[in-house]
């Protein structure tokens, strides 16, 4: 096992939970440690990527952001993983969502990540590889969505090296594409987190909230973080 603090995480050996939380904003990450954890206190801040360690219902959880896109993503679960011992990485994001049934503010939850990512490809694998979720989390996460009637879908997201507003195919054709595929909506670290998942033998979740419908144009204000709890409470259900 290498050395910890690694590179790019200031936490010591035994300050990270085998359960961990990974939102993209780190910001996002200081709000859950601040309303909804216990005795929650900061452990890493490396290139402002804050992560904190506290009690939830008794149990020890873990919280720090990963930054956008797969990359960062797939470096920062990579060292929990393997360096920091986690067992448990559940993603919490937000996405924009393809298709009509799926409202602003409902959960998606990633049965697994289509992706124009070649991330896999340090695999040297024969052929494409298709990351899935670990099924316990998920099944977990929609028994919580349904006892507390939060609206969830469960199916594939589409990881996208790119935000979909600024790529340069423009309107529906960087996403129409996917979304005819049964992809249901789009973000950009999924795909990572898996992959890192399946290589290192852990579990992942991704839980993403549909803050951007691409149908529509309409996004949903979260810039308080009070929008995104369904999320939030419905990963910390599953540590």
């Amino acid at each position: 096992m290498q050395h910890t603090p690694t590179p790019h995480n200031a936490a010591k050996q035994g300050q990270i939970a085998p359960f961990v939380l990974l939102p993209g904003d780190p910001l996002r990450a200081q709000y859950v440690a601040e309303h909804l954890l216990q005795n929650a206190r900061q452990v890493t801040g490396i290139r402002g990527m804050l992560g904190f360690t506290g009690l939830y219902n008794g149990k020890s959880v873990s919280i720090m952001g990963s930054g956008m896109g797969g990359p960062s993503a797939g470096i920062y679960s990579y060292e929990l993983f393997a360096f920091y011992g986690v067992e448990h990485i559940v993603r919490i994001g937000t996405a924009g969502g393809y298709h009509s049934s799926l409202h602003l503010g409902d959960l998606v939850f990633a049965m697994t990540a289509c992706t124009d990512s070649n991330y896999a490809y340090q695999y040297q694998l024969p052929g494409t590889f298709c990351p899935s979720a670990d099924f316990t989390l998920l099944k977990k996460a929609a028994s919580f969505a349904e006892e507390h009637g939060y609206s969830y879908q469960a199916g594939s997201l589409f990881s996208s090296d790119m935000y979909s507003e600024y790529n340069a195919l423009g309107g529906e054709k960087a996403w129409k594409p996917w979304a005819n595929m049964g992809c249901i909506a789009q973000d950009m670290e999924t795909y990572a987190l898996y992959c890192n998942a399946a290589y290192l033998k852990k579990s992942a979740l991704s839980i993403v909230m549909n803050v951007a419908d691409c149908i529509s144009g309409k996004c949903l204000d979260t810039k308080d973080f009070t929008a995104l709890e369904p999320m939030m409470k419905t990963a910390l259900s599953l540590a």
